[in-house]
């Protein structure tokens, strides 16, 4: 396809280290020495083009691996299109991978000097430091250069990864100080890395590029996928409530009904039929007349003919409700409190994996610290390994995971797991987690699989933040309200 930007509107296979490794060395036996690195070249260079089309200086860092030499070739190019450089470079010259060697004497052929320095003033900084092959966090000149670029205004360009950046998790190990207003942008080659949809990797990439040097990746199985924007389910005219499914909500424990009907809220908004609530508070019917929704005792629903959404603002009041939703409900959602209350009952999980038998669909809904409670470990185990997290719980439960956070991460058993890359800060606040439950339950009551259930949902959930107008407050309440766009064709 070429250089062009990428489309998360789209699906896209994602290629982790070892599966990049291995698609680099099939390419470079087939093709004559040095033309993967010289194709790279070509398309920084254009993008550096695209991006600063009046620089006056264009500063490229170098590193000590065929990262740096993909900076010394786009630097030869920029310099035989008359485009003024500046190159660093920290490392040893004598150390250099053969091809990257070759691009760094051809740059010396050419009189394009080498400094150890910044230049005092650029207004491009390309990122040309550590990649693919890194095997230490940035550190010294490197780290130093990294942080003079991110401080600064000037537009930063990363080549295949930023700096410091794990391809597979997302992790970054090193500290970059005060951000400056620098626009990031990250040019990812020959493959599209998962690190770069989540964990740390959406903040350090910026908007990103991709260019497949030439290469068909596709023999080789990606590590996951990135999500595409889901089609609007269509609805005939010819329709009625009982077309598209109920969904009830149990949670609600006194002081946190709230919850619940946020839940339940979005739930509607986002397509469900009818949607019925079973509060934990008994005194609290009134709250849901306002919502257009229907309350019930919640031992009398018939949840062998529902989709449950348990534990939003649940408390510890559960009880019995917990498992007997496990053993009847039709489709099961469990977020928040009925994933602590997992957490604390290894019955529950033998009850959850005897449910997977079934075919009954069932998805679980962890922000990380949850997902480590679930897995026995704490929360930065589970950030530093996003992807892994995920697959662990989905094969522990035999269910639908989504890993909340920047990039969730929706993972089923013995599947690839898709990264989601939609969503923003406005999402950390209280209550979007609850709406993001009542939207999983929605489109489960649709009929969708338990994970084209959760990729729709998690997709729009956050492209109605990303789509949240400037000046408009934002809170977990409008938005339960505006849980329906996209998801359904009115």
């Amino acid at each position: 396809m070429g250089l062009h930007r990428l489309d998360l509107t789209l699906p896209q296979p994602l290629h982790g280290t070892a599966a990049s490794r291995a698609i680099e060395r099939a390419a470079a036996g087939a093709l004559p020495s040095h033309t993967l690195m010289r194709r790279a070249g070509v398309a920084v260079a254009r993008l550096a083009m695209a991006l600063a089309p009046h620089a006056r200086c264009i500063w490229i860092a170098c590193g000590p691996g065929n990262n740096g030499g993909d900076g010394f070739e786009a630097a030869l190019e920029l310099h035989r299109l008359g485009r003024p450089v500046a190159v660093s470079f920290n490392g040893d010259a004598a150390r250099l991978p053969p091809d990257a060697a070759d691009a760094g004497q051809r740059l010396r052929q050419a009189g394009v000097p080498l400094a150890a320095q910044a230049p005092a003033q650029f207004d491009l900084a390309i990122d040309a430091l550590l990649g693919l092959g890194a095997t230490r966090p940035p550190e010294g000149p490197l780290l130093a250069h990294l942080r003079r670029m991110h401080a600064g205004t000037a537009p930063v360009l990363s080549v295949d990864l930023p700096s410091g950046l794990d391809a597979d998790t997302g992790q970054f190990a090193a500290e970059l100080g005060a951000a400056g207003a620098a626009a990031r942008h990250c040019l990812s080659l020959l493959t599209v890395k998962p690190g770069l949809f989540t964990a740390k990797g959406r903040d350090l990439a910026g908007e990103v590029w991709f260019d497949d040097l030439g290469i068909d990746p596709s023999s080789t199985p990606p590590d996951a996928f990135l999500s595409g924007r889901p089609a609007p389910a269509a609805r005939p005219h010819d329709s009625h409530k009982g077309s598209f499914g109920d969904v009830a909500v149990i949670g609600g424990a006194p002081g946190m009904t709230g919850a619940a009907l946020l839940a339940a809220t979005s739930a509607l908004h986002a397509g469900a039929g009818r949607v019925f609530v079973g509060l934990l508070e008994a005194d609290a019917p009134a709250l849901a007349s306002e919502y257009a929704l229907m309350l019930r005792a919640p031992g009398t629903l018939p949840l062998d003919r529902l989709t449950v959404v348990c534990g939003c603002g649940a408390g510890t009041a559960l009880g019995d409700l917990l498992p007997t939703a496990i053993d009847q409900a039709a489709a099961l959602v469990l977020d928040a409190d009925g994933l602590n209350a997992l957490a604390a009952d290894r019955r529950l999980h033998d009850a959850l994996r005897a449910r997977a038998a079934t075919g009954r669909p069932t998805v679980l809904t962890p922000h990380p610290l949850e997902a480590a409670r679930l897995l026995g470990t704490d929360t930065p185990a589970v950030q530093d390994d996003r992807l892994g997290a995920a697959r662990r719980l989905a094969d522990a439960f035999r269910c639908t995971v989504v890993l909340k956070g920047s990039g969730s991460v929706i993972a089923s058993p013995d599947s690839t797991p898709r990264i989601n890359p939609t969503g923003n800060a406005r999402l950390a606040t209280g209550g979007t987690g609850d709406v993001l439950a009542g939207m999983v339950g929605a489109a489960l009551a649709s009929g969708l699989a338990a994970a084209d259930a959760a990729a729709h949902a998690v997709w729009w959930h956050g492209a109605v933040a990303d789509g949240w107008p400037a000046g408009r407050p934002f809170s977990a309440t409008q938005l339960a309200r505006e849980a329906g766009r996209g998801l359904v064709q009115r």
